[in-house]
């Protein structure tokens, strides 16, 4: 095997060494479940029962979302779409956006009543529109979870109205969370809108700490009496941005302060830095046989680690060549490992490709090397 050792200053400034904090253990919620999540890294900071089987109440309408953000993506429906309100949409009980039967309302008016004031009839006028009918469309919510590992999570319904066997996880929640940040930017700034008006009525958006946290722009509350209070956040400061899922608090105001404990302890204690950039060399290697000789090496996709603050200068890298590499050999062919240890524990190890295609050499090339190798 051929080891590779990266020094600690790809990692590091000249001259930055910060102190590392003593961190405390996470803040204990009276809710039944909860999850702290990284939003780059998707490392999980603190948590609590997060795969506790739970009733989402409206919190579904994030995979409600996420399933119409989709089909907007695919082309299959545009903003500026005129959708037919049904009698079922119409009917629907509980929060609404108090959309009209047998009316005609843009699929924007309808993503941001669903968002923002939280309305089933939106929900599932949304869901028809997209699908043929809420059934269908309940399909394709299912298919998107799975996708998305989201495996302890089963929806039956667009609106999170309780149905037999309709729930999630807070871990499965912030995973899809997660998602919507990063697939749906061009979207994601309708979560931050702090109300809507529609036929006249004014609704805010329920999310209490819009106005509290000048970092908080998202996301989503639930409510039913099996669920409790609910509530996921997600808020941006210095560049690192957290993800907060808290289910079944006992009021809005315990899910508010709660979630905003949670945040707070994760800004405080922890950093997320990005160690490589995707598609960027990060060390080169011979190639046997190959034109030209050696071949450059990195990651896929951008490589953020989250980190107890101050403890970046522990950081070390090593980079593992499982063997001689001799061509041909295609782009993005995985040709060993980065391992990256915070004081002699493995906290990331992601495939190390080539950036680019060697192919054969010419007859001599090939033969010198092949005799290089048997030498060796």
């Amino acid at each position: 095997m051929i080891q590779v050792w990266i020094v600690l200053a790809l990692f590091v400034p000249f001259g930055v060494f910060a102190q590392s904090v003593p961190i405390p253990a996470p803040p204990q919620l009276g809710v039944k479940s909860y999850v702290l999540m990284d939003s780059s890294t998707g490392q999980i900071i603190a948590e609590s029962s997060p795969d506790e089987i739970l009733e989402p109440a409206s919190l579904t309408k994030l995979m409600t979302a996420y399933a119409a953000f989709k089909a907007l993506e695919q082309g299959q429906i545009s903003l500026d779409d005129e959708v037919y309100v049904s009698e079922k949409a119409w009917r629907t009980d509980g929060s609404r956006m108090f959309i009209e039967v047998d009316t005609y309302v843009t699929v924007e008016d309808l993503f941001r009543g669903m968002i923002i004031q939280s309305g089933n009839d939106a929900s599932v006028a949304l869901s028809e529109h997209v699908a043929g009918s809420e059934d269908a469309f309940v399909g394709l919510m299912n298919q998107y979870a799975q996708l998305l590992g989201m495996s302890s999570s089963s929806f039956r319904n667009s609106t999170g109205l309780p149905e037999t066997d309709h729930y999630t996880t807070a871990r499965d929640t912030a995973t899809l969370t997660r998602a919507i940040i990063a697939e749906f930017p061009a979207y994601y700034s309708w979560y931050s809108e702090r109300e809507f008006t529609y036929n006249d009525i004014t609704q805010p958006n329920r999310n209490s700490l819009l106005w509290r946290d000048t970092s908080v722009d998202g996301l989503k509350t639930g409510y039913t009496d099996a669920a409790g209070y609910c509530l996921v956040t997600s808020a941006e400061r210095s560049d690192m941005r957290l993800i907060s899922v808290v289910m079944g608090a006992n009021s809005p105001e315990a899910r508010a302060t709660n979630s905003q404990a949670i945040l707070n302890y994760g800004f405080r204690f922890y950093e997320t830095h990005k160690l490589y950039s995707g598609r960027e060399e990060i060390t080169t290697s011979r190639v046997w046989m190959g034109e030209p000789g050696s071949v450059s090496m990195g990651v896929t996709q951008d490589l953020f680690l989250t980190i107890p603050r101050g403890s970046f200068d522990s950081l070390t890298s090593s980079i593992d060549l499982s063997t001689d590499l001799i061509a041909p050999l295609e782009m993005n062919s995985p040709v060993g490992v980065i391992r990256v240890t915070l004081e002699g524990e493995n906290v990331s190890e992601v495939p190390l490709v080539t950036l680019h295609e060697v192919p054969e050499a010419g007859l001599w090339t090939r033969l010198k090397d092949q005799v290089m190798l048997w030498a060796q």
